[in-house]
């Protein structure tokens, strides 16, 4: 039982993340580098404005896994396994019908994303030839989401690493084989994507049901299944995360958009800083997404001591792991965007920038640990209120400082986004403890 929340446990549940979620943006980095070093600018910003859309997409069903951690963690938290059963077939039967929607929909969203996008010719040809293919991933990516949810709620941090290393490890190979070997380019990145998370998803669903079996006697009861009082909990604590959510991928849409209005090698550059702010944000999570379970289970078995100890412990380890991710992107940031690209005005805008890395994994991590800490606490109207403050702030301040200073402009308002997140979220983190005072 996760019944301790000292450092040493945290660290414990967090490792086997903090590979797991390493993994996740190397898939970036090599989908970047693989792309930047074409002979062709376009084949990386089709890849970068169109992997964004699909982040957003995808990621505004964030909720499939933020709500199940913390739904799972508080019935596993009072002993209510047969819940457990029931909240996973309920969550992959919204994923079956999201995805059908996505599919049936793609030609909508695609034409939305070339509104939204002033693409050249060539850029449009890849990003056509992207967009068709991973579309045909949404299953595969949403259902990892709620296989990853069920097993940090119950504690079984190295089951969801296993499963999201695989997905990862997979996917670079996949893709290093189809754009290396196959010579597909843009075509190729997105097929392995596709194939990564499809052979992912059903392996481990498999895996799931025989875990399942552990805990209780699996029931497919659809009355239970599909019950409209647990159906409308689901979907009002979702649908806040729902929103949190859309505001937050929109928040990275918006920075390559806004990156795209100054040119597309300056969208190309920030691709290139935004991976290796991704891989800290990855590697910072590890702690919050530990954090989630341990949570959830305080409040669903009514531990304040508990609560209190893990909320200190992850934030001293979030800010002690994020100083040491800048100091090693001071001394090496050069040497890693030199790996993703080898075209030389690309580079330049790169390096001259490339101080944002060192500066935002600090001030960021702040915000990653509130968030796990509301996540597991099921507080998700806070999250959304906090959300549509910090987009709100963000907006505002980038469209000012983008008009005096340009790309400048740009990183500073996207700091001001993460303090903006973590002040909101702590204004609110009272309402916690009085779950369970």
């Amino acid at each position: 039982m996760p019944s301790k929340s000292s450092i040493t446990n945290l660290l414990y549940l967090s490792i086997p993340i903090f590979f797991a979620n390493l993994a996740l943006p190397l898939v970036a980095i090599v989908d970047t580098g693989l792309m930047g070093n074409q002979d062709n600018a376009s084949y990386l910003t089709a890849t970068s404005i169109a992997s964004s859309l699909f982040s957003m997409i995808f990621l505004s069903f964030g909720f499939l896994r933020m709500g199940t951690v913390g739904m799972v963690a508080q019935a596993y938290g009072s002993n209510q396994y047969n819940e457990i059963i029931d909240l996973v077939f309920r969550n992959i039967t919204f994923v079956i019908v999201i995805s059908l929607l996505l599919i049936c929909f793609q030609h909508f969203i695609f034409n939305l994303g070339l509104q939204i996008f002033d693409l050249s010719n060539d850029t449009e040809k890849y990003f056509n030839d992207y967009f068709y293919i991973r579309i045909y991933s949404s299953f595969g990516e949403l259902s990892i989401y709620v296989i990853t949810g069920l097993f940090i709620g119950l504690q079984k941090t190295k089951t969801s690493s296993l499963m999201v290393g695989f997905f990862s490890i997979t996917n670079i190979i996949f893709s290093l084989f189809f754009v290396l070997y196959l010579k597909l380019n843009v075509t190729g990145v997105a097929l392995g994507t596709l194939v990564s998370s499809t052979l992912t998803s059903f392996i481990f669903l498999i895996y799931t049901f025989f875990e399942l079996k552990k805990l209780t006697i699996i029931n497919f009861d659809i009355k239970k299944i599909f019950n409209i009082k647990k159906i409308k909990n689901i979907f009002n604590i979702n649908f806040n995360i729902f929103i949190r959510s859309v505001l937050l991928t929109f928040s990275f849409l918006f920075f390559t958009y806004l990156g795209n209005t100054i040119s597309e090698d300056i969208v190309a550059a920030n691709t290139i800083l935004i991976n290796l702010i991704f891989l800290s944000a990855f590697v910072l999570d590890a702690y919050a997404f530990s954090t989630e379970g341990i949570v959830g289970y305080s409040i669903g078995s009514k531990n304040i001591t508990l609560l209190r100890n893990v909320i200190k412990n992850s934030f001293i380890l979030s800010v002690f792991t994020s100083l040491l991710i800048s100091l090693l992107y001071f001394s090496s940031k050069n040497y890693f965007i030199s790996l993703m690209t080898d075209l030389p005005n690309i580079e330049i805008i790169s390096l001259s920038y490339s101080y944002w890395v060192v500066i935002i994994p600090l001030i960021s991590s702040f915000c990653y640990q509130f968030d796990g800490i509301f996540v597991g606490a099921s507080q998700t109207k806070e999250l959304r209120n906090a959300m549509i403050i910090s987009v709100c702030i963000y907006i505002i301040s980038a469209v000012y400082l983008i008009g005096n200073f340009g790309n400048l402009g740009l990183w500073i308002s996207f700091s001001i986004f993460f303090i903006a997140r973590a002040l909101t979220l702590f204004a609110y983190v009272g309402r916690i403890y009085k779950k369970i005072e």
